[in-house]
């Protein structure tokens, strides 16, 4: 008798997280989540640079868009668009992600490192496993795409 007490009151406190947990309501499309500071406006285009032909024109290219695929994971569909300005990786922005909170966090966590990485080589954000592993899928697709 003395035992059953502190093992209900165990057992009650081991299921209330289970009970209050919330399972992703499915997949959200976001117009926007993130983008660096020096992301030139899509204003300027490219129009006025063609004439410079010199060394400087990988510098000066014109940004190229290219969207990864789209992989369903276990939280939901995840896709990136990745804008290139030459070969290098300016923007990252999430197209398709699971409606859930450690996404939410996890995105721009993802973005940065994508961004100082310049490449799919970078560390799942703990909590977000499924999702930072279903980003990376999409954005070597995107890498992949641009060539």
């Amino acid at each position: 008798m003395k035992r059953a007490l502190p093992v209900l009151a165990l057992s009650i406190a081991g299921l209330v997280p289970l009970w209050r947990y919330a399972p992703s309501s499915g997949t959200t499309t976001t117009a926007e989540v993130a983008a660096p500071a020096s992301t030139p406006s899509s204003s300027s285009s490219s129009s006025s640079s063609p004439s410079s032909s010199s060394s400087a024109s990988s510098s000066a290219a014109a940004s190229h868009v290219v969207q990864g695929s789209t992989v369903n994971t276990s939280k939901g569909a995840v896709q990136v668009e990745v804008t290139f300005e030459g070969d290098k990786i300016s923007s990252v922005r999430m197209l398709q992600q699971p409606n859930h909170p450690q996404t939410t966090a996890a995105v721009p966590k993802l973005i940065q490192e994508t961004l100082q990485a310049q490449s799919a080589d970078i560390d799942s954000v703990s909590g977000a496993t499924i999702t930072s592993d279903g980003y990376v899928t999409s954005l070597q697709a995107a890498l992949d795409a641009k060539g």
